[in-house]
Formats: structure tokens, sequence, C-alpha cells
């Protein structure tokens, strides 16, 4: 390591976080969090834990900021422009952002700056909400039985949301539960990650100096227990965004069904790459193999960790793939040269290493990786970039969601077996299609079961919808969809008669 991850935060200023309630900054009631840095494990702050208390307190400032408070009854003009100007201070503290994401989670400063997980898709989210502010509007329609009543309706917002954000991209993420739900109107209660909440601290204190009203944004920091489950059950949250495990989501779902609360659930994946004998198999290979190796070492819910390769180029796809593997960097996250990421914590790292070993007992061939790097290395939570080859899609390797550095090569023969290996999942967040036949790319991606699809490339944008079907969850972010997910929709029946009944 060129600098230690201490050296880093002091410079950064980070002190020990604090939870957000009603506008003041305050400790938390149930003790402090130690965050520990994952390529080091060094110790670099602590966190307030919030308590039932202080969670109930946090909603209850919600709720008087919804019912009370100028938030909701403020004009369109007004709420954009705080809006607009949450997207410009984001701006303005860009470099400071993403330097706290690296000390957050790891992810290599250098990758950072790839929009998907920067400060600068942060202010674009915000920015793209900011219009639809303006634009949230009803209808009117037309009469049915007769002319005896005029009908139209209104969009409302949702009321309270909890939004409960993960470790792996805590400065995307953020936006894509707040802005929308701002823009809505709604006030909100977040939670992130205990392994990442300090992007989330300074994204909510510029909030509050870009004009942010008192108890529309609370933060509550801690652990699912206490912090998470009080927040679920609270009975004052109207709406739950949440993105995550399946598990936790099943979590979620089962504490909104108690009480039939409106909920957002972005979960996991396994995402299949496609990829057909017309390709560059080499720029291919790189870009797979890339995808779980690189940036934060598979750590994504749409990594495509499945890559489905035709029989015919199969053995070169796996060579090349193998090759990329070798020029990883691990080391000092805020230096430029690093490439990958450590794993966030221990118990992610048994879990990699866990699956490593199952696939290998399954039957699979390890062609790289699999082991993990010594020297000053070993402090951290690092696992080579794994490539396996000769499996089959039933194996453990290729059907769970590993969340690491693992990349799965399976062979098929021909278009359909390839459709029916990639939707032989419970999964269906992502997929990709490789190939030069733009018909053939067009049959594909209509035929994949998947919430989002990438024809040679994969992206993630503010103003596209972004989720998945079967078990990757319910409900969309970004795009209009995104709006509606925290809007109530309401008709109004005008009697224009005197017999109204």
């Amino acid at each position: 390591m060129t600098m230690s991850v201490l050296e880093h935060r002091d410079r950064l200023g980070v002190n020990p976080g604090q939870l957000l309630i009603d506008g003041k900054w305050r400790e938390g009631g149930a003790g402090t969090w130690t965050h520990v840095h994952p390529a080091t494990n060094e110790e670099v702050t602590t966190i307030s834990v919030a308590s039932a208390s202080d969670v109930d307190a946090a909603v209850k400032a919600a709720r008087k900021a919804f019912d009370e408070g100028d938030w909701v009854k403020m004009n369109a003009r007004d709420r954009q422009r705080i809006l607009l100007n949450i997207a410009d201070i984001f701006t303005a503290h860009a470099s400071e952002i993403d330097e706290l994401q690296t000390l957050d989670n790891g992810i290599p400063v250098g990758f950072s700056s790839i929009y998907q997980l920067s400060s600068k898709i942060a202010s674009d989210v915000f920015t793209y909400h900011a219009g639809w502010v303006d634009k949230i509007a009803g209808q009117t329609l037309p009469t049915y039985t007769g002319n005896e009543f005029f009908t139209y309706t209104l969009k409302e917002p949702v009321g309270v949301v909890a939004a409960i954000i993960p470790w792996n991209a805590p400065v995307m993420l953020f936006a894509q539960k707040v802005a929308p739900a701002l823009a809505a109107g709604c006030t909100v209660v977040l939670k992130p990650s205990e392994f990442a909440s300090l992007t989330s601290i300074r994204m909510t204190e510029l909030c509050q100096e870009a004009g942010l009203p008192d108890g529309v944004l609370n933060l509550v920091t801690g652990p699912p227990d206490p912090t998470g489950e009080s927040l679920i059950t609270h009975p004052g949250v109207e709406k739950i965004t949440f993105t995550g495990s399946r598990a936790v989501g099943t979590r979620m779902a089962h504490a909104a069904a108690e009480r039939i609360c409106r909920t957002s659930l972005e979960l996991g994946g396994k995402s299949p790459n496609l990829i057909f004998d017309d390709v560059d198999i080499s720029a291919v290979a790189m870009g797979a193999m890339g995808m779980v190796s690189m940036g934060l070492s598979g750590q994504g819910c749409v990594c495509h960790t499945r890559a489905l390769v035709q029989d015919t180029i199969y053995d070169d796809f796996v060579a090349a793939a193998a090759d990329f593997a070798g020029i990883t960097t691990y080391g000092d996250p805020f230096d430029a040269a690093t490439t990958s990421a450590a794993l966030i914590n221990q118990r992610q790292l048994d879990r990699v290493t866990g699956y490593i070993e199952k696939g290998q007992a399954e039957g699979a061939t390890l062609v790289c990786g699999g082991d993990r790097p010594g020297g000053e290395l070993a402090q951290g939570n690092f696992v080579n970039p794994t490539l396996f080859a000769g499996a089959n899609n039933t194996m453990s390797i290729a059907t769970d969601e590993i969340f690491g550095p693992v990349l799965v090569a399976i062979p098929f023969h021909d278009e359909a077996e390839a459709i029916a290996m990639a939707n032989a999942t419970n999964y269906g967040l992502g997929a990709s299609v490789q190939t030069n036949d733009i018909k053939r790319a067009h049959r594909v991606a209509k035929a994949v079961r998947a919430g989002s699809f990438g024809v040679n490339g994969y992206t993630v944008m503010p103003n596209a919808p972004f989720g998945g079907y079967k078990e990757s969850g319910l409900g969309r972010e970004g795009g209009a969809e995104s709006i509606n997910e925290f809007l109530e929709t309401k008709t109004v029946t005008v009697a224009l008669t005197d017999a109204g009944f």
C-alpha cells in the first residue's frame, strides 16, 4: 500500500458518523458500528447505530414534514430548484464524494469515475428527476355513462418512504432512491448499509446545504438489528424501497405484507452473457472477464457471471478470458494503478472461497484464480479473479449469486439452446448478447427474460427503467416508472347534476 487507508481518512476529514433526524445531527441510542476498510481491515471510524427509538423519531419527523411541512405543498418550481441545487452541489463536491465511496467499500478510485458508480450519475439522477416535478399529472377522463359526472385523476405522493441501500454502489443508489421520492413529494428516512455509510452521511449533509427543509430527508445508520428491522416494520412507513440480496428482500416483502405497505425491491441476479461465434473473441473475453475482475470484483447485482459461449469458440474464449484475468492489480484503492477491489468483509470472503471450493467439488475445471494474493495484500479481503470451465448450468456456481470475482463459462450449441440456458434461472435482472448479427440480437433480446438487456455492451442510465423479472425484484428505478413508484392515483368524480347518486 502506497498510503494507509487511515491517511486518506484524515485527508478527507472523516469524523464519526451521526444520525440526521428532523434537521438535527445526533448520536444514535444503540452504540456505534466500527467501519472496517476491506482492503486492509483497518478500523476507519465509528458510525452511530440508530435504536428503535431513533428510528421512531426519524419516521415521525418525516411524517410531520409530510403532513404539516411545506414540501408536499411547495409549488413545482421551488421544489424543482431545490433538486437542481442538490445536483449542482454534488457536482461541486464530486471528487470528495467519489473518494468517500472508495473509503466506504474499497472500489478503486480510478473506477469511481466510471459513470454508473460516480457522483456524476448521482448529480444526473437528481437533474433528471427534477425535470419530472412539473410534469407529474393526472388525466381528464371521458364520460362513460352520460354527462352527469366529470371525472379526473390526481397523482399524489405515497407518503413516508423507507429507503434502504446496499454497500456496493452507495453513491448511485442514494440518488436512485432519494431523488424520485423527493420529486414525487414524499419524505424519506434513508438507511445506508452499515458497511458503507460515509457517502450517505456526506450526501445527506449536502442535501441540507442545498436547501432541503428539515424532516424531508432523515438519515438513520446501523445494522439490520436494530436499525433496519425497526424501520421496515414501523407502522408510519408507507413505502419501502430496497436494493440488496434476495434473502433480505424476502424479509422486506414479509414486513410490508403484514400491513400492505408499498414496496420496490431490486434484488440479486445471475446474469447471462450469450456469446456467439461471429464476434472478436479477444475483445468479448476481455469484457466478460473484466466485468467480474475489475472495479468491485464482481460485487454487483447485474454482473454477468455466466458466460454462455458457442461451442465453436469455447476453448478460445476460455484461454483469452484467463489471459485477461492475469492483468488484475490489487493494492491501495486510492492508487490509480489499482484495478480491483477487495471483497467487502470477512463473511463475503468466506462465501466466495466456499463457492470456489464447491465448484471444484461439483466437477467444474478451475482455469485460473481461486486463491488469494499474499504479502501485505493478505491483510485485505482479496480473492484472485477466478474462471471456471467445463461447467454446466445446474452447478451451484452457475445458479447461485456468488457476488465475487468468479466467472463461469458454459458452452452451448445453437441459439435455441443459448436462450433456454439463459432463462434457466430464478433470477431475471440483466443479460447481454454478443453478436454481429443484428437480427439475432433482436431475437435474443426479446426471448431472454430479464429486466435490462445489452447488445454488445451493457449500461444503466438515469432516464431508463431498471429492475428485474422473477426473483430479481419488484418495480423499477430510473425513467418515468421510477416516479410512479412513489405516487398514488386518486380518482375524482364531480356530479354535474342534482341527482349525483
